[in-house]
C-alpha cells in the first residue's frame, strides 16, 4: 500500500473534526425543536485538536461563550451584534496555531422577533418588552444609532423564558 500524503490526512482529520461538530450540533438542534425535557448544554468532548488549531463548542449566554468546562471565552461585541447571536446558541470557537479566535454559530436557537422601547440604567442598555426588559449589546446600541427611547425590533429565544439577553434586529 503506498504513503499516504500528509495533506490529505491533515484534510481527513479536519472533515472529521467538522462532520463531528455538525453531529453534535444537529442533536442539540434536535433537541431544542422537540424539547425533550432536557437541558441544552455544551455537546461532550467539546474540545478538539485539529490541524487549524483548538476547537472548543460551548453556548452563547447574551455575551460570552462558555465553555463545556465552565470557562468564558470573550465574544467580540460586534460580531456577536452583527450575527445577532441570541442567548443560548451554540457556537464553534477555533483558536489557531497563531492564537486567532474564530468563532462560529453552530446551533441557534428557536428564536422569535418582538418591539420593545430602548432604556438603560447607568452604563447597560436594555429593550423592555411588554414589563420585561432584555439587556442588548452596547455595540448595537452605537451601531442603530439608538437613542432612549427609541422602538426597537429584538430577537429573543422562544423556549428560554428566563433569557436576559436579546439581539437588536433594528431601529424603527
Amino acid at each position: 500500500m503506498s504513503e499516504i500524503p500528509e495533506k490529505q490526512i491533515k484534510r481527513l482529520r479536519s472533515l472529521l473534526s467538522e462532520a463531528e461538530t455538525n453531529l453534535s450540533a444537529a442533536k442539540e438542534l434536535l433537541v431544542s425543536i422537540l424539547g425533550d425535557g432536557e437541558v441544552i448544554t455544551a455537546p461532550r468532548d467539546t474540545v478538539v485538536s485539529a490541524p487549524e488549531g483548538k476547537i472548543i463548542e460551548g453556548i452563547f449566554d447574551g455575551q460570552i461563550m462558555i465553555g463545556p468546562d465552565g470557562k468564558n471565552y470573550p465574544v467580540p461585541a460586534n460580531y456577536a451584534s452583527k450575527s445577532k447571536l441570541v442567548e443560548g446558541d451554540i457556537m464553534k470557537l477555533t483558536i489557531t496555531e497563531d492564537g486567532k479566535f474564530l468563532y462560529k454559530q453552530i446551533g441557534p436557537v428557536e428564536r422569535k422577533t418582538v418591539i420593545g422601547t430602548l432604556t438603560h440604567h447607568g452604563d447597560k442598555y436594555f429593550v423592555e418588552v411588554g414589563g420585561k426588559e432584555y439587556q442588548i449589546l452596547y455595540a448595537s446600541v452605537t451601531y442603530f444609532h439608538l437613542k432612549e427611547g427609541s422602538q426597537v425590533s429584538v430577537t429573543i429565544p422562544v423556549k428560554n423564558e428566563d433569557a436576559t439577553w436579546a439581539a437588536v434586529e433594528a431601529a424603527l
